[in-house]
């Protein structure tokens, strides 16, 4: 696993981290992927979570306030508390506070069964874990799942950040973004900063938590600290 800090830029400290898929030499994410078949993708997505907690634990996260944040495959949960048992007694056999864990509903992957995602949703809500939509506002992850599975937390694409502080479009989108997760109680991270002039729009437009290169990479088998921005500076 790399690791990379989501920061609650308000406050000027780091929310959580992102555990985020490396190959044993520091691979990136779509090498690994390319691997991964439909028989293995059970298998895969159990060992992503039990890495994720035994790598962020012998770094030591449990001695942090920080939360630690899990990618999942929705389609390879056949059963929620069925499949949440391995996390569970991982979590339990490394101790590491099942509080601060967040799953974040992977990136580019179809949901083929929206009712089981609710239950998947609802079953880690109850058990309470805080749940997210990762790469919002891009390919599968749009309003409908806002509104059938009510995240906890959604992740704005990155799409929707590039060069937003020349966009009048993105910068209306993001605005409305903010409103939306006000009134709803969803806490909203813009991810894919890059550079101070986003940074700044951002803050403008009221976003609190961002994740990106400005701040801090990802960093293999490593808890990175955050490089905070100087508000006067901006």
């Amino acid at each position: 696993m790399a690791f990379q800090p989501i920061v609650d830029i308000g406050r000027q400290e780091i929310f959580a981290y992102e555990a985020l898929v490396r190959g044993p030499n520091g691979e990136n994410a779509a090498s690994v992927f390319e691997a991964v078949t439909e028989t293995l993708l059970y298998g895969f997505d159990q060992a992503c979570r039990i890495t994720a907690i035994e790598q962020a634990t012998a770094l030591g996260l449990v001695g942090r306030s920080a939360a630690l944040s899990i990618n999942f495959m929705p389609n390879a949960v056949y059963e929620p508390k069925a499949c949440i048992r391995k996390t569970l007694e991982t979590a339990a056999r490394v101790g590491f506070p099942t509080d601060r864990l967040i799953f974040e509903i992977t990136e580019g992957e179809a949901v083929t069964d929206p009712a089981h995602l609710a239950r998947i949703v609802t079953a880690y809500r109850a058990m309470g874990f805080r749940t997210a939509i990762d790469d919002f506002g891009a390919g599968h992850s749009n309003l409908n799942l806002l509104a059938q599975f009510r995240p906890d937390i959604i992740k704005l694409d990155m799409v929707l950040i590039r060069d937003i502080d020349r966009d009048d479009v993105r910068q209306s989108l993001v605005r409305h973004c903010v409103g939306l997760c006000d009134d709803l109680g969803i806490l909203m991270v813009a991810e894919g900063i890059e550079n101070l002039a986003e940074y700044q729009t951002l803050r403008g437009l009221g976003v609190k938590f961002i994740q990106g290169h400005l701040l801090a990479k990802p960093a293999w088998q490593r808890l990175p600290e955050a490089q905070f921005i100087d508000f006067t500076i901006v």
